[in-house]
């Protein structure tokens, strides 16, 4: 009997978004959450704190199926809410709290950050 290496895929289901521009957002996602974390709840690393965790894993998670990919604008100027009523509240949270010091903590994915914003204006 042959082993499968691979879970069967459903049908319609589309491979998750993995461009350059993708994972710069989870790069800075994860770095907010990291900024928020260690100033809120003492870690070093969110994943020593199980609800930043989590909210990292649910944030990747709305990242691989962001309907616009490559082209996506930062979540403020989105006009497609993928975050869940319950956990909007709490990433709009870390965001409003960790985007100011950005620059300050990950200089290069702060101007990025701001350069995404500003062409989402635009």
């Amino acid at each position: 009997m042959q082993m499968r290496t691979r879970p069967p895929r459903a049908a319609g289901l589309r491979p998750a978004n993995q461009g350059r521009r993708i994972e710069r957002e989870r790069r800075t996602i994860a770095a907010m959450i990291a900024i928020y974390c260690r100033d809120h709840h003492g870690t070093e690393r969110a994943r020593d704190c199980p609800d930043c965790t989590e909210l990292l894993r649910y944030a990747n998670q709305r990242l691989d199926v962001c309907v616009f990919g490559e082209t996506k604008m930062p979540c403020n100027a989105c006009t497609v809410h993928c975050y869940s009523d319950s956990r909007r509240g709490r990433i709009v949270e870390v965001m409003r709290y960790a985007g100011p010091r950005m620059p300050l903590r990950h200089p290069l994915l702060g101007i990025m950050h701001f350069v995404d914003k500003f062409r989402a204006k635009l």
